[in-house]
């Protein structure tokens, strides 16, 4: 099986998934479908199918793409099972940093119009 999403690998979301995501999860098909239900999520939240436009986009808005993408999937990967983790504590301040970043990048996505590096992207 291969990396299958437009925004991010599964190398990257196992990476913010960190060490004690669960083995179930934590795997490319499982990845594979987090990663197509960010974009997805991503398209909606942003009211632009970046999907269909990825490939004229600059790198700069590429870049923030995969932040969304690749926190929102590690996000599902470890809600998935957060039995490996220390405490609940340690799973939800990694949740809460990875949604952190997701709502920024958004944020950044939504406001594309006032952003010079996103013009024309």
């Amino acid at each position: 099986m291969a990396d299958t999403g437009i925004f991010a690998t599964t190398a990257e979301v196992s990476r913010k998934a960190g060490a004690n995501a669960s083995s179930v999860s934590n795997v490319e098909a499982y990845i594979n479908d987090f990663i197509a239900q960010a974009e997805s999520k991503i398209n909606v939240d942003t009211t632009k199918n970046w999907s269909d436009a990825y490939s004229g986009l600059n790198a700069d808005v590429k870049g923030i793409l995969k932040l969304a993408a690749s926190n929102l999937a590690a996000m599902y990967v470890i809600q998935y099972d957060m039995s490996g983790f220390s405490s609940r504590a340690e799973a939800q301040t990694m949740l809460d940093v990875l949604w952190n970043g997701y709502v920024t990048a958004i944020r950044i996505l939504n406001e594309k119009n006032k952003q010079t590096f996103m013009e024309n992207a």
